[in-house]
């Protein structure tokens, strides 16, 4: 029979510390498998905040008695990350036992021929050109890829970088131009045969969910043949991506025609084919590259490997049909097929950290290649998120994950009810995850409540939920957070005068305008959030520099007045509740003068306010140190406003006016 210790929500002593949450926050992404299918390995990139935030590609290969064999390929020294689009995501590809990788500091193309082997460059040193998502093409020995030129950035010849589709012959590392004129480009992929090239391309000011647009253009050799580019789907009002193809040729891509991401096929007689043919989402937003969630069998069975909502299947084209596999695990992503006839992803769930998974597509086994962590503590203090619902402004529903305190060593006092912390979203065009994230634990384990919000505008509910944002980012969102804080204290669930938030970028700036807009939340936590929308459409990288324009209007004289209205730094007079920032000083996104700007004139009104600015750190903090040093300082700061002593002493952030 359990024994529980009375104490106030927020003050239980919980085993789930900082330093717990940093070491089990290695991220894994881009799987990826041997183009040339010479081998059955897996490969992933890690991102490693304990080796100064930096990536590793790394590889494992299953034996026949379920054992795995890891190897690291990325050495100290090197980091396989590339800022095309600033966000990144497609920096490395795997072919005939090789690994080619961008590396963060210098941009430039490596190939690596081994993990005890040192890299070496393909592409030339100090040109300005970035390269991300390629593709080799086995049929035609060379790398397709996106090019992102900042030459003409730095010497002032032009106001934004310049992106095209090129080909890189890896004899003589000459590069061709394939595809240019458009503002992005993306997912550059050549038919088995290597007769055709297709690539998905946007402009601005759309952003890659809105309105994009499908091409595709005969190739002889490495070179586009002239007048045979076309675009083949997409257009005004739909949004479409990752194309791809058939083992026969066959063009696949995904496309919201129909309200959702679903799976179309482009068969012979031109006629655009549904394959999913499901109200839910094949797929996310494509804010990185390579995130495709279909893979097709490489041994021509047909059959496609699909994530919709976030569950693994296998897709029958003939049919129309999916089996789903049931691994054990909730959310599924970065898929891909291996030519031993496994199916090869990134899963989680609410009580599994996200691991490497290989399935086997006919019996359903699978096996876990890496995990990123084990789970650290007793599932005694582990929260599991309800999935909610509430009303919000205009009689429309908003929906987001609940976390209750869990600590099976302490209860609080009879009649009084936990803080809430809610949390909005980056992006703003994503969504909260339910995958085990001890960041959340952190605070559900001291006796926070915590409410992920999916607010208007959050992508896994169709085209039209993720349109209302539109013309609405700091109105829709703000209300939708504090309706759902509002809906909790109603319900009697949490204390109405311990309601607090944060968010980091898009996120961050929802919670700014939270606070100065409305007067539900008693404090609040931006990481590097928007302070000033103005500056953001002024100051931002060419990934994001018209996003504004869909989310509030075009950055016009006219529309001045509205940006001003929607800005927070604009409107100090409103603030009257304590808040904490945390920025990183090299973040291209959203420049850190923001913070400060914000900060030192909420000091001047005289509010309990703290500043934390980390060296090095760029959009999203990457060093296990500052992750840790976030987490503390927040807790300690909303310990401090709200009045309750912590069991453990962290990272005590300098507050003023206190």
């Amino acid at each position: 029979m359990s024994v529980f210790k009375t104490a106030e929500y927020g003050s239980w002593k919980s085993p789930v510390s900082s330093a717990i949450v940093s070491e089990g926050s290695i991220s894994l992404a881009e799987v990826h498998v041997d183009s040339a299918g010479s081998n059955s390995a897996v490969y992933w990139s890690e991102l490693r905040p304990k080796e100064g935030g930096r990536y590793v590609v790394c590889s494992a290969s299953v034996g026949g008695d379920g054992g795995v064999e890891i190897q690291e390929w990325t050495p100290q020294g090197f980091n396989a990350r590339t800022r095309v689009h600033e966000y990144g995501g497609g920096a490395f590809i795997v072919h005939n036992d090789v690994v080619y990788f961008s590396n963060f500091a210098d941009q430039r193309l490596y190939k690596q021929t081994s993990p005890s082997e040192p890299p070496q460059p393909l592409t030339p040193e100090g040109c300005g050109w970035r390269y991300a998502d390629g593709q080799f093409s086995v049929k035609l020995n060379c790398i397709f890829c996106v090019r992102e030129d900042h030459s003409g950035v730095v010497n002032k010849s032009r106001k934004e970088a310049e992106n095209a589709v090129v080909v890189i012959n890896l004899e003589t590392q000459e590069q061709k131009v394939l595809a240019s004129g458009a503002d992005f480009y993306s997912c550059p992929r050549v038919s088995p045969d290597g007769t055709k090239l297709c690539w998905m391309q946007w402009f601005h000011p759309n952003m890659p969910w809105d309105n994009t647009e499908i091409w595709m253009a005969d190739l002889i050799g490495d070179q586009v043949v002239a007048g045979t580019a076309k675009k083949v789907a997409g257009g005004e009002g739909i949004s479409v991506m990752y194309p791809g193809w058939t083992v026969d040729n066959q063009l696949l891509y995904l496309g919201d025609q129909t309200e959702w991401w679903n799976l179309y096929t482009v068969v012979p007689s031109g006629e655009h084919v549904n394959l999913s043919l499901k109200e839910e989402e094949v797929g996310n937003p494509h804010w990185t590259f390579a995130r495709y969630a279909y893979a097709v069998d490489p041994c021509g069975s047909g059959k496609i490997a699909t994530i919709c909502g976030g569950e693994l299947g296998i897709l029958d084209p003939k049919t129309k049909t999916t089996v789903p596999l049931d691994t054990g695990f909730k959310n599924h992503s970065y898929v891909n097929y291996l030519h031993d006839g496994h199916i090869c992803c990134i899963a989680s769930s609410p009580t599994q950290f996200p691991c490497v998974i290989r399935v086997n597509a006919e019996s359903g086994k699978v096996d876990i290649c890496k995990e990123s962590a084990k789970l650290p503590v007793d599932r005694g203090y582990i929260s599991i998120p309800e999935k909610i619902t509430w009303p919000t402004a205009g009689g429309q529903s908003v929906y987001g994950y609940f976390y209750l305190p869990k600590n099976k060593d302490f209860q609080a006092p009879p009649n009084s009810l936990p803080p809430l912390l809610v949390r909005a979203h980056g992006g703003p065009t994503s969504c909260a995850s339910s995958a085990l994230n001890m960041k959340q634990q952190y605070w559900t384990s001291r006796g926070f409540a915590v409410l992920d919000v999916d607010y208007r505008g959050s992508t896994g509910y169709g085209r039209t939920y993720r349109g209302l944002l539109n013309g609405n980012w700091g109105v829709y969102d703000v209300d939708d957070c504090c309706h759902g804080a509002e809906y909790l204290a109603d319900q009697g669930k949490v204390d109405r005068n311990k309601l607090c938030i944060d968010g980091g970028s898009a996120g961050g700036y929802t919670t700014l305008a939270c606070l100065a807009f409305r007067d539900v939340f008693k404090a609040g936590c931006s990481f590097y959030g928007v302070a000033d929308v103005a500056l953001l459409a002024g100051e931002t990288h060419k990934f994001e520099s018209r996003y504004l324009d869909t989310c509030i209007a075009p950055y016009t004289p006219e529309n001045y007045p509205i940006y001003d209205s929607r800005s927070p730094i604009k409107h100090i007079e409103k603030f009257n509740c304590p808040i904490i920032f945390f920025q990183g000083d090299e973040d291209e996104i959203v420049p850190p003068n923001q913070a400060k700007l914000m900060f030192d004139e909420i000091k001047a009104k005289g509010i309990p306010a703290a500043h934390v600015l980390f060296e090095g750190e760029q959009h999203g903090f990457r060093k296990s140190e500052n992750i840790e040093k976030c987490l503390d300082g927040e807790f300690y700061f909303f310990a401090k406003v709200f009045g309750f002593e912590p069991a453990d002493k962290g990272y005590q952030v300098e507050i003023v006016n206190l």
